[in-house]
């Protein structure tokens, strides 16, 4: 039985399926371990393997930016109402 999850308390956001926040999570992990080798390589003194600061800086946004669109693939998050939309 897939239970549902309550939405995130954030207009626009729906209840989740127990696999959607499983696949998110797993996400969520694999994120952080590619965050954490950039953090690696990040020059912080002497005797480091000397890295392109600006290209670091690249990789870690866009690597933000891609797991974020993947985890926005699965919960789907809508547009929301505002109050003009009424009228």
């Amino acid at each position: 039985m897939d239970t549902k999850h309550e939405g995130l308390p954030v207009a626009g956001y729906r209840p989740q399926s127990e696999q959607s926040v499983a696949e998110v999570n797993y996400h969520k992990e694999l994120e952080e371990r590619v965050l954490r080798q950039i953090d690696r390589l990040t020059p912080k003194g002497p005797g480091v393997l000397p890295v392109d600061a600006r290209w670091l800086a690249i990789a870690r946004t866009n690597i933000e930016l891609g797991f974020m669109a993947l985890n926005r693939a699965v919960f789907q998050p809508g547009r929301v109402s505002l109050p003009e939309d009424a009228e």
